[in-house]
């Protein structure tokens, strides 16, 4: 018998059907409910270009475009009709998912969450995800004979056994040979952090030295990747004396640490030691992420008990204020809070535990799945191919473990009740918190494209803060706008010496600049330097002695 091709009626009874139980299922989903003239709307649209589809795939509408997606835009998916419709069927079934989820009804907390939860299902339902639908994959398995099929399934077992997936060919870093080169020497250690003293590049160095403290969330060589685009040798070259923070990757030997033990410990260790080896009561400082909070928070500790050691700081995305906290806020609530509490806080019936590195990891890929996950279970599973080697996801990839009292204590007074903004509401170290009682200036850095700390977020930093302060905001986001040096010429910033009440009339009168903002930043750091000294010719002194070279034991330490 001949096949007879569907009618025009059957596909838009098709997509009708389609388009209604796309609906009716969405609303179903916890509760949650879409206005009718919104559902309305969107199911009729969705029915116009379904059945634009069907009439392109029966060849019955003129040719569309190339599929943008670069999920899509090989050859093989063009070539091959049924997988272009797929394509464009997912397409507009994934636009018309996000339209709905974007109607959704209730306060913007949940439809947030919603929001991120349909995108999180649309991303992994590509059909570019699976061996079946995905004809790119296909070709590479008949041209190979089998062979990428076969690597394919040998580096997903190795990603099993190594518990993670491989973002870069991770046999082709070693931290300390080629990433975390800077030269320098371990001069003190406790249970937490390291401290590197580095090898001065000049003949001078300013009379005040530099501390780094780097986010204990993850290893702080994400500022000394390779000697080009190191912040550290940078620092350096500029003529600072250099000390940096190398947390320690917690074991359970440390699951019972406190927010207090990282402020104690960290820093304020950290501003002891530098003070005794260098004999400079006063130097600037630098925090970076969770670092600068960290950092800032013990600035307030030694506030409160008179003493006020740093000459300058600068926040790198930084968060002291707390009202806006970006994609990570749909994770955030009371009882995403107390579950973590029970299970791993100070307070959990079992003791306290680690949050694993692993889980962090996975959250922030998360963040990004079709280019932190899902490009490379299409690149690494299915088509058999081996990362190219990346230094910054080599990095992404080492995560670092966090005491569960420590982030627990995090998550409830800075994410949940944003505490740290209202000055005496927070006692760390016994000591009442006033970020507004450091006297230091202070050099605030964000990023324009930031999904972590969002960059009108980081400028909330200037109304907490209070004396002189600098706010320039760099393009890119949270790590490639920090990790952008003046010699490769990309990129621009903005700056604006006036600041405004609020970000958006901050950056109306903002001036742009071409290329890094490392270079307006050392300018400003020179003028807290000092006067030029003869560099040191050893590290450390007679009572804090070399321990080993950088990068040291700590950084090595895998989770």
């Amino acid at each position: 018998m001949a096949k007879t091709k569907p009618s025009l009626t059957d596909m838009g009874g098709n997509a009708q059907a389609l388009g209604d139980a796309v609906g009716d299922a969405f609303k179903s989903l916890a509760g949650l409910s879409v206005p009718m003239q919104d559902m309305a709307r969107v199911q009729q649209s969705y029915l116009q270009e379904m059945t634009q589809l069907w009439n392109q795939a029966l060849g019955q509408a003129d040719p569309v475009a190339p599929i943008k997606d670069r999920r899509f835009s090989s050859d093989a998916w063009s070539r091959n009709p049924m997988a272009a419709f797929t394509a464009r069927a997912y397409l507009l079934n994934a636009r018309t998912l996000m339209e709905m989820a974007e109607a959704v009804e209730g306060d913007a907390k949940t439809k947030a969450r919603v929001r991120f939860a349909v995108q999180q299902w649309i991303d992994a339902a590509s059909p570019s995800n699976f061996l079946a639908l995905n004809p790119e994959a296909q070709q590479k398995a008949l041209d190979t004979q089998g062979q990428s099929i076969a690597k394919g399934v040998e580096q997903l077992l190795a990603d099993i056994r190594q518990g993670h997936m491989s973002q870069t060919d991770e046999t082709v870093f070693e931290v300390g040979r080629n990433v975390a080169t800077t030269e320098g020497t371990v001069v003190f250690e406790n249970e937490l952090m390291q401290l590197i003293e580095y090898k001065p590049l000049t003949a001078q160095v300013h009379e005040r030295p530099m501390l780094f403290v780097p986010p204990c969330i993850n290893k702080y060589y994400i500022l000394d990747l390779q000697p080009d685009n190191s912040v550290i040798r940078y620092t350096v070259e500029q003529g600072h004396r250099l000390f940096v923070v190398s947390w320690r990757n917690p074991d359970e030997s440390l699951a019972a640490k406190s927010w207090d033990d990282y402020i104690a410990e960290g820093p304020i260790k950290a501003i002891e030691v530098v003070q005794a080896i260098t004999g400079k009561d006063q130097f600037n400082m630098l925090g970076f992420c969770v670092g600068g909070t960290i950092l800032t928070t013990a600035l307030a500790v030694l506030a409160a008990r008179g003493e006020q050691p740093a000459s300058s700081v600068t926040l790198l995305t930084t968060l002291l204020d707390f009202s806006d906290t970006g994609i990570l806020d749909i994770f955030i609530d009371e009882p995403s809070v107390q579950m973590r509490e029970m299970t791993i806080g100070a307070e959990a019936p079992s003791g306290p535990s680690l949050l694993k590195g692993g889980e962090l990891a996975a959250t922030f890929s998360f963040l990004r799945p079709n280019d932190l996950v899902w490009n490379y279970v299409v690149g690494n599973y299915l088509k058999g191919e081996t990362p190219p080697p990346f230094d910054l996801l080599y990095w992404n990839s080492d995560s670092t473990n966090l005491p569960g009292p420590m982030y627990c204590w995090y998550l409830r007074h800075l994410y949940l009740n944003n505490e740290l903004r209202v000055p005496g509401q927070i006692v760390t170290c016994g000591e009442s918190v006033d970020v507004g009682a450091i006297k230091a200036p202070f050099y605030l850095y964000a990023s324009r494209e930031d999904h972590i700390v969002p960059w009108d977020a980081a400028y909330r930093s200037t109304q907490i803060i209070k004396g002189k302060k600098r706010f320039v905001m760099g393009a890119s986001g949270h790590i490639a706008g920090v990790i952008n040096p003046p010699a490769k010429g990309k990129r621009n910033y903005w700056t604006n010496d006036r600041l405004a009440d609020s970000a958006e009339g901050w950056l109306d009168a903002a001036t742009e600049h071409p290329g890094s903002w490392w270079s307006d930043w050392s300018k400003w750091l020179a003028t807290h330097g000092g006067k030029k000294v003869a560099a040191p010719k050893a590290p450390g002194n007679r009572q804090f002695k070399a321990i080993e070279p950088a990068p040291g034991r700590y950084v090595k330490q895998k989770a």
